[in-house]
């Protein structure tokens, strides 16, 4: 558990990343527990009405996601998503490359989010990927993957915002694997305010009797029965 006392950048490094390495390689997700403040969810939760922090915003109805809405940040960045997105890139690098390693690809992603970026920005995907979910009573989220152009990065981490039972009901997170000529395999992954979930954005590497072979997934959320949901999505990633 990082203490919430000190700067996103330490909370990061301070981060157990083997153990967290081990359950990503394991089961396509891992959690953190308590890696923001209820004081900095607060903090994210109420930029959510300031428009012009934002690029966009999407109705999920509109587009069959679901229900509900989402907008995604504008530049600059607000201060603790910049951070957090920069702190968590390079370990979730190494991982990404030694899931490519297993694949028999060869490593392709660089050190830090700038090289990574930049990259990104050369093949014309320069608009900022990190956004802010709200749910109400009845809302849900259709499973998904979020792509956004032809360089993806294979891992992403949501953070929850809104407090479950106070603030919310229902609304589970949910994985769901398929895996090649087995049936699917499915995860619900419970979260408290502050806490975040890293997981697999398309296709994660499982070990079989034969080797290695790739695994689909995709997330979403299960319908909200009472309240309001915010979350916090951090994509590493930017758009065409």
């Amino acid at each position: 558990m990082p203490d919430r006392a000190t700067p996103i950048r330490h909370r990061i490094h301070s981060l157990s990343w083997e153990s967290l390495g081990r359950d990503l390689d394991a089961l396509g997700h891992a959690v953190v527990r308590d890696l923001l403040s209820p004081a900095e969810c607060a903090g994210l939760v109420a930029l959510y009405g300031e428009e012009a922090r934002f690029r966009s915003r999407v109705t999920m109805a509109r587009h069959g996601f679901g229900m509900g809405e989402y907008q995604y940040f504008a530049r600059p960045l607000p201060p603790v998503i910049a951070a957090l997105r920069e702190a968590a890139y390079p370990p979730l690098a190494v991982i990404a490359n030694r899931w490519r390693r297993a694949l028999g690809e060869p490593e392709d992603f660089p050190d830090t989010l700038e090289a990574w970026l930049k990259r990104c920005h050369e093949a014309g995907q320069t608009r900022p990927t990190p956004l802010l979910l709200k749910y109400g009573t009845g809302d849900w989220n259709a499973l998904h993957r979020d792509l956004y152009g032809d360089l993806v990065f294979p891992l992403q981490l949501t953070v929850l915002l809104s407090k479950p039972g106070a603030d919310f009901t229902g609304g589970e997170f949910m994985l769901v694997e398929n895996r090649p000529r087995l049936q699917s395999r499915g995860h619900v992954v419970s979260l408290g305010q502050g806490d975040a979930v890293i997981f697999a954005v398309d296709q994660r590497p499982v070990k079989g009797t034969r080797g290695w072979y790739r695994t689909a997934m995709r997330h979403g959320v299960s319908t909200i029965t009472s309240g309001e949901r915010m979350t916090l999505g951090v994509i590493f990633h930017d758009a065409a």
